[in-house]
């Protein structure tokens, strides 16, 4: 019997879904990664939460909780979300209100613009819409304005609002520019897109972030 595309990833996704209600697998531990700047031991597979948006009475509300109550109680931690993602930061913080789970979560998001009074006023926002008093990790998002953001940002790092501070990109056209800011500032993380498809990163990215013990994130891991 010939399978057409269509029923190859169906397959795949009914298998998926077994594998993650398997007793077994949710008593095995996950994977994890240290964070060189800290020491600290997290799951290696986060959730990225782009399509985490629309409204909250939405016929999706319910799908967005189960999938976010399964990950955390298979073991999952790392919740990665950004104000550019739509509405995402008010739908995390809500399933996390809900579940009452904000505090076992290690949770990072981002700011993305070009000034600092404009940047404070959006970090500030992010820590109402995402139910804490502080990030594990905030994040310069593309770059924009990073010099800008990052003064604040290290500024609040010393003041217990972030344990980590970053920056990301999605874009290999911007790798030239984030070595340069991994130069001349302390980070503890990069993101950036790196699969199978893409492993630019591989060529001075990677290589720098273990020279600087910066720990990376991954985005587009599927290309």
């Amino acid at each position: 019997m010939k399978l057409t595309r269509r029923q190859v990833i169906q397959a795949g996704a009914n298998l998926a879904g077994a594998s993650l209600i398997s007793p077994i697998l949710a008593q095995s531990p996950l994977n994890t990664t240290i964070i060189p700047s800290s020491g600290q031991q997290v799951p290696s597979v986060g959730i990225g939460c782009r399509n985490y948006r629309g409204s909250l009475n939405s016929d999706e509300m319910p799908v967005f909780t189960d999938t976010l109550s399964t990950f955390h109680r298979l073991g999952g931690k790392v919740v990665d979300t950004s104000p550019n993602y739509g509405n995402s930061e008010e739908i995390i913080g809500t399933i996390m209100r809900e579940l009452d789970i904000r505090n076992e979560l290690w949770v990072a998001t981002k700011v993305d613009r070009e000034d600092q009074a404009t940047g404070i006023a959006r970090m500030e926002r992010s820590f109402k819409l995402l139910a804490g008093d502080s990030f594990e990790l905030m994040q310069v998002h593309n770059l924009r304005g990073v010099d800008i953001q990052l003064k604040t940002m290290t500024e609040w790092k010393e003041q217990g609002r972030f344990r980590y501070i970053g920056v990301t990109t999605s874009s290999d056209r911007q790798y030239e520019a984030m070595a340069e800011v991994m130069n001349r500032h302390t980070l503890d993380f990069i993101q950036i897109d790196y699969s199978l498809g893409n492993r630019n990163a591989d060529d001075r990215l990677l290589p720098m972030a273990l020279d600087k013990g910066i720990a990376v994130l991954v985005n587009l891991p599927f290309g």
